[in-house]
């Protein structure tokens, strides 16, 4: 007899993943930057799709993830949109949307909700970003927060290091994520910080924690696709588990394609009017 699980919903909300905490029941979250990874990923069930900046990385080759821009975010965005039935279609709002500057961030979180339809916006910090979110959510718009290695600061850090090993900067995360919770995010990812911080994280809010880099002890694990999928070659941190190899794959398979143009074995009678 199958058990019925909280995520066997036609539909993934922000309640669904509440509810999924309190029964304990993990949260798989993947990224999604266009319609057909959207429509395979959804298929594979899903639980999350986030629309990451990293698809200034992934999809556009740039170092970091600072150059996208909001235009470009909800370009993605709408591709995903539009391939996804079931998971919960979550959207980064991409540095200088947001930072500093309450009525930007409200602007930019109305933006992506009108014009891509995705369901729930996402962004980086804690104390320093809490009027943003106030007002985010003041509009209704829900919000995950992002605590932990926050990659739209690494020129403030320097690296992409662990987070919060020292003392001072893991009791700063504490209080973040509570202040977080209380504000009303409905969700949080913890980037590479130490397993022990994050389950107490995990444990000390009510709201569901994604981890990514963060241990076992989350609410749910995020990772992104390109890296899960082996499409990506040239980054190995310690979180990523890759699924499979379809760099090789698609190498391959682009290698065969390129030798039968070439010897004229394709198209062959069959594929051709």
């Amino acid at each position: 007899m199958s058990v019925h699980k909280v995520s066997d919903v036609k539909r993934v909300t922000v309640h669904t993943l509440q509810a999924m905490k309190e029964a304990g029941e993990k949260i798989a979250m993947l990224t999604a930057y266009d319609f057909s990874m959207a429509r395979i990923l959804d298929a594979g069930g899903a639980d999350v799709l986030l629309v990451g900046d990293s698809a200034s990385n992934v999809m556009a080759g740039h170092e970091t993830t600072l150059p996208i821009t909001l235009d470009q975010m909800i370009y993605h965005a709408s591709s995903v949109v539009r391939g996804v039935q079931r998971a919960l279609v979550v959207v980064d709002l991409p540095f200088g949307t947001y930072q500093g500057d309450s009525k930007m961030a409200l602007k930019s979180s109305i933006r992506i909700m009108k014009e891509s339809g995705a369901h729930a916006v996402k962004l980086e910090g804690g104390q320093e970003v809490s009027e943003s979110i106030r007002r985010i959510l003041k509009a209704g718009i829900p919000v995950m927060g992002h605590l932990g290695l926050t990659p739209q600061s690494i020129y403030k850090f320097g690296t992409y290091t662990v987070r919060a090993r020292e003392e001072a900067e893991a009791n700063r995360l504490l209080s973040d994520a509570d202040m977080l919770a209380d504000l009303g995010c409905f969700g949080l990812v913890l980037e590479k910080i130490p397993a022990k911080l994050a389950k107490r994280v995990s444990e000390a809010v009510a709201i569901p924690t994604i981890g990514i880099g963060g241990g076992n002890d989350c609410d749910g694990q995020v990772l992104v696709t390109q890296d899960m999928l082996g499409i990506t070659k040239d980054f190995h941190p310690r979180f990523l588990r890759r699924y499979a190899d379809l760099f090789s794959v698609i190498r391959e398979a682009t290698a065969s394609y390129v030798a039968d143009v070439k010897s004229q074995d394709f198209p062959n009678e069959e594929e051709q009017y």
